[in-house]
């Protein structure tokens, strides 16, 4: 086989020029059709790193939101009781009168809201059973979440001490 000076002028121009011939790139890309098992495998165990160091984060982030949803519904609680409260003092009415909040009349009792279900402290709170689990107007719970251990508690005032609210979130 005889090569004259122009093949060779062409060779060495498709070389200088990062050109490969046509049947040099096609060798390659036969020889690189995909991924090894190498090279799979270290994709899944990276994937399963991953994943078994943001589901703790994830439960962590469900249990704050359920103790954020109970704190918000001890300080709806706290604030519908000294509402009520206020209006009744400016009202100057007994401490056993009714007041009126946005239109609606609430119980009272001993100067703050009752624990009465149809117009008490969670009436005046905006607390429904459509959001919560509500038990004798006085507790509630997250709906369909653990009970006694994740829960509001609204004592009514006696005539010597204000109303309470107790919030236990030990099991939420």
């Amino acid at each position: 086989m005889t090569l004259d000076v122009a093949t060779l002028d062409e060779r060495n121009q498709s070389d200088k020029m990062g050109l490969r011939p046509l049947t040099f790139r096609r060798d390659i890309m036969k020889k690189q059709q995909g991924f090894t098992l190498i090279e799979l495998i270290v994709v899944i165990v990276i994937l399963g790193i991953l994943a078994a160091t943001a589901l703790p984060r994830f439960l962590d982030v469900q249990q704050s939101a359920k103790v954020a949803a109970l704190t918000g519904a001890a300080g709806a609680i706290n604030s519908a009781a000294n509402l009520a409260h206020a209006a009744q003092l400016v009202a100057g009415t007994a401490s056993n009168a009714s007041v009126t909040l946005g239109g609606s009349t609430v119980t009272m009792i001993n100067g703050y809201p009752d624990t009465n279900t149809a117009t008490g402290i969670l009436f005046a709170a905006n607390i429904t059973a459509n959001d919560w689990t509500v038990t004798g107007g006085n507790t509630v719970q997250l709906k369909n979440g653990p009970s006694a251990t994740c829960q509001v508690v609204y004592t009514p005032a006696t005539a010597t001490l204000g109303p309470q609210v107790v919030t236990t979130s030990s099991g939420c």
